[in-house]
């Protein structure tokens, strides 16, 4: 028998009668002669109303403590789960990431996997049980309770199939897979069938909410198979896993997007080496992340510095650079928060030239300016003004021919 992990989100574990399909999706599972372990997140929207409650009961929740509150919220579903599974006469045993021993680093909020022990999940995979697991928590060597944060219990599910070395881990949500662009802003987007590791982490890092970047980077490194199905209508959703000749075909796989970006700009700094360093340490220094970088140097021995943040940082970084702009003496501090980061995505632009130079006559035939760019192997990345989103967007979709599959590279760049 093949071993499959499924996990299923919030959504899909909304209500009792949620957690009831679910059962029926692991019952079919099991009667296609698959071992199945299951990991559950919490209810759709219990985990913000127990960090409401936290924060009714105290200005600044005790981290160690909000991780015991935080995890209670997976206990109730896989109770539940298995409780309807065992209603159906399916033996079911539900464990918590502590009873499992999934042993995280002592950083509390945002714990990162170290190891499993996953000898009491084989003993009761043997006893032909199915095994229902909390996602999202583990335990420090110390015995404290942890959480991965957001989206953690898609890292707790690869690593679980990492463990017990799973033929499949199946990631189960309310999108029937991974498509080449959001489908609310491009009608005419397509399901992709495969994706490689690679892609779906940039997609995943530059917008696409469907995972977890910290999972898809576990099933890199350990080469699991993922697949993104839905937990509402049957399908063979996408399947995310090593590159391959027929990928290397595929030009652009997917657009990506993103609206939580802000622009600043640090104007007349003196050019000298360390500058850049002098802008950025403070930024750091207060845990806020920077993503596209551009710095152009004038002909009057100064510069011009621009960074993108996440908008929630906006404010803080504005009165940062504000400080950092009169200790070096520049001429003045830009800001704008309305813009968005637009990104074409695919393993096939390492070997084709052209791409570039596609996406930006498109971009300029719809009147659309680029602010910023940014380039990797497999991505490039255009911030725009923000009310140029959807129109962006489905610009490119339709420029590489991605709704009906046509990007490959005889014919995606002429």
């Amino acid at each position: 028998m093949t071993l499959i992990v499924a996990k299923f989100g919030g959504t899909s574990v909304a209500n009792v009668e949620r957690i009831k399909a679910v059962a029926d999706i692991v019952i079919a599972t099991r009667k296609r002669g698959h071992q199945i372990v299951v990991v559950l997140s919490a209810m759709a929207g219990e985990t913000d109303r127990l960090i409401e409650l936290a924060g009714q009961a105290a200005t600044t929740p005790d981290s160690r403590e909000l991780d015991v509150l935080l995890s209670t919220g997976e206990q109730v579903t896989i109770a539940l789960l298995s409780m309807a599974l065992q209603e159906r006469d399916y033996p079911a045993v539900s464990y918590t990431g502590g009873q499992v021993q999934i042993l995280t680093d002592n950083v509390h909020n945002k714990a990162r996997i170290i190891d499993i022990e996953s000898a009491r999940v084989k003993k009761a995979l043997t006893e032909h049980k199915i095994v229902v697991i909390a996602g999202f928590q583990g335990i420090d060597e110390s015995g404290n309770i942890t959480t991965l944060g957001r989206g953690g219990t898609d890292t707790t599910a690869v690593a679980m199939a990492v463990a017990l070395n799973a033929h499949e881990c199946r990631i189960y949500t309310d999108v029937d897979g991974v498509y080449t662009a959001d489908p609310r802003i491009v009608p005419a987007a397509r399901r992709m069938d495969r994706l490689a590791y690679e892609e779906m982490l940039e997609l995943a890092s530059l917008g696409a909410k469907v995972l977890q970047i910290r999972s898809v980077e576990f099933a890199n490194k350990y080469k699991v198979p993922l697949r993104v199905l839905s937990s509402f209508e049957e399908g063979r959703g996408t399947l995310i896993t090593d590159e391959d000749e027929e990928m290397e075909r595929a030009l652009i796989a997917g657009i990506a997007h993103n609206r939580d970006e802000a622009k600043l700009t640090l104007r007349g700094v003196p050019d000298r080496p360390g500058i850049a360093g002098a802008i950025l340490g403070p930024i750091a220094e207060a845990g806020i992340e920077v993503d596209m970088i551009v710095q152009n140097t004038g002909v009057d021995h100064t510069t011009d510095f621009t960074f993108t943040v996440h908008r929630n940082d906006f404010a803080k970084a504005t009165v940062l650079l504000g400080k950092t702009a009169q200790e070096l003496g520049a001429a003045e501090v830009l800001s704008d928060d309305r813009i968005v980061k637009i990104s074409v995505v695919g393993v096939g632009m390492r070997s084709h030239a052209g791409i570039a130079s596609k996406m930006f006559s498109a971009l300029a035939a719809e009147g659309i300016n680029i602010q910023m760019i940014s380039t990797s192997e497999i991505k490039i990345s255009v911030v725009v003004d923000e009310k140029y989103l959807e129109l962006g967007v489905r610009t490119l979709h339709s420029a590489f021919g991605l709704e009906n599959g046509s990007a490959i590279m005889n014919d995606a760049v002429g």
